[in-house]
């Protein structure tokens, strides 16, 4: 299936990429303490409160906050589900890599008559 596979993919390029910036990991953490408005989070930055409102689109599209209404204010809530799918995502990398470098190992070995230690 690979229309599935590609849905999969993009939504975790979306991830990596919400991810990949210092002042989103920042909105992450703080968000993740206690639901906090835009505009609090906008007087925690050196950037206008439109950058801060462009970030946090980044990361509703990536899932990692949720955004609702409260009255006037948006709230941004972090999704601990979410980054823990972050953290299976690189365990799964890691695994997959480890596995590769043994069996690199292994080859070595073969090839140079060493076992490996």
């Amino acid at each position: 299936m690979v229309v599935g596979t590609r849905e999969r993919e993009t939504q975790i390029d979306r991830l990596f990429f919400a991810l990949s910036d210092a002042t989103r990991r920042d909105i992450v953490t703080q968000a993740l303490d206690r639901e906090r408005s835009v505009s609090e989070l906008g007087r925690l930055y050196p950037i206008s409160l439109t950058a801060v409102q462009k970030h946090v689109e980044v990361l509703v599209d990536a899932g990692l906050v949720s955004k609702h209404r409260s009255g006037r204010e948006q709230l941004v809530r972090g999704e601990v589900d979410r980054l823990r799918r972050a953290h299976e995502l690189l365990d799964e990398l890691e695994t997959l890599w480890r596995a590769r470098l043994e069996r690199f190992d292994d080859v070595l070995n073969d090839t140079t008559g060493k076992d490996s230690e």
